[in-house]
């Protein structure tokens, strides 16, 4: 190379922008000449044996390859993977829900408080079983969007190995008469009455029904109204009308979502008159006898109802405009009453007591 030659070559290399995170060369800096590409016949002759370093290997492209430089067919690696875990065997922990009625930021509350549902209000509890025992909607605030979240939840438990069900309550029923029915008359048994009118008198929020959709109908259309978990015979109202449906679980559920099928406004009413009864298990003689014929027909050894607030089992009534916990009722837990055999899950949220979430069997 000739001296022009090289000093044409500094200048070119002074001029030219650095890479990202290299220094800028120094003034007058040049690259040295790479060294001249020996020619094949100049390859020095190794020993039998020798395996060249890399310094010995000759530039790529020359125009010979060492035949002791092995070749071999890469086989290109595919990406890992994601290993997905099974799901869990076998039945997990049992969980039953109170009354909500529309209180959806409690709900979210209860649910992570139990490790139910995560952070963002998804499925968390893996094989775990919810059941909710019914009342989604009226008086409180976000009825839809409760029913919305327990459909949600019903899909992502399944896929988790789990479950989430809900029980049909009194205000399912009267909902879907009021969209059904609206004004229409039906006779009440004291007079003529209207599933609208009834429902707006118990608490009907109209942002409920503005937002109600066909498949919000459906899906409280057939929820059941009785099941057996454990041992426990799930119910949502605390009355002995369930036994004027059928002498068996499947019996009482099938009766119930044929007489919605028929559509017929009178027994729809009928339906929601009925299931709107309550104290039947609180009689200290009475109630006892009342709860064993429902545990006699239908199988478990304890009723678990919501309905009926637990501060009116106790005869305690708060208000809901109680300022701070000035009046409210005081409700730490399910109400154990009947001779052990009633468990009362509606904590009174809508009189600001509390919504309740609780795992079945009670500890202790």
């Amino acid at each position: 190379m000739t001296q022009g030659a090289g000093q044409g070559a500094a200048r070119t290399t002074a001029a030219m922008p650095p890479f990202p995170g290299y220094a800028t060369p120094a003034p007058g800096y040049a690259h040295a000449a790479p060294p001249p590409v020996q020619p094949a016949h100049e390859y020095p002759e190794y020993p039998e044996g020798y395996t060249p370093t890399a310094r010995d290997l000759p530039v790529i492209g020359g125009p010979a390859t060492p035949q002791d430089v092995p070749t071999v067919e890469l086989t290109p690696l595919s990406a890992p993977q994601p290993q997905q875990q099974p799901l869990p065997s076998g039945p997990g922990p049992l969980y039953v829900v109170g009354d909500v009625h529309g209180y959806l930021d409690e709900l979210h509350r209860a649910l992570f408080e139990q490790g139910l549902i995560d952070e963002h209000g998804h499925w968390a509890a893996g094989n775990a079983r919810l059941w909710f025992l019914g009342d989604f909607t009226d008086r409180g605030p976000d009825g839809i969007g409760v029913i919305d979240l327990v459909m949600r939840l019903s899909a992502e438990a399944a896929a988790a190995g789990g479950y989430c069900k809900a029980l049909m309550g009194n205000h399912e029923l009267l909902l879907i008469g009021a969209k059904r029915f609206a004004d229409t008359p039906v006779n009440s048994g004291a007079g003529t009455a209207s599933f609208q009118a009834a429902w707006l008198l118990n608490g009907g929020q109209r942002t409920d029904m503005e937002r109600l959709e066909d498949h919000h109908l459906q899906w409280m259309s057939r929820l059941d109204a009785i099941a057996e978990e454990d041992g426990h015979l799930l119910v949502h109202s605390d009355t002995t009308a369930y036994l004027e449906y059928g002498d068996s679980i499947a019996a009482v559920n099938d009766s119930i979502t044929e007489a919605l099928q028929r559509n017929d406004p009178d027994e729809c009413w009928d339906l929601f008159r009925k299931f709107t009864k309550r104290f039947a298990f609180r009689d200290e003689e009475a109630g006892p006898m009342a709860v064993r014929e429902l545990l006699h027909a239908y199988g478990g050894s304890r009723i678990v109802h919501g309905h009926s607030p637990i501060p009116y089992l106790l005869g305690e009534v708060g208000t809901e405009d109680a300022d701070g916990d000035e009046g409210a009722p005081r409700v730490e837990g399910p109400h154990l009453y009947a001779d052990g055999l009633a468990l009362a899950m509606d904590g009174g949220v809508t009189m600001a007591g509390k919504l309740l979430v609780v795992q079945l069997p009670l500890a202790g």
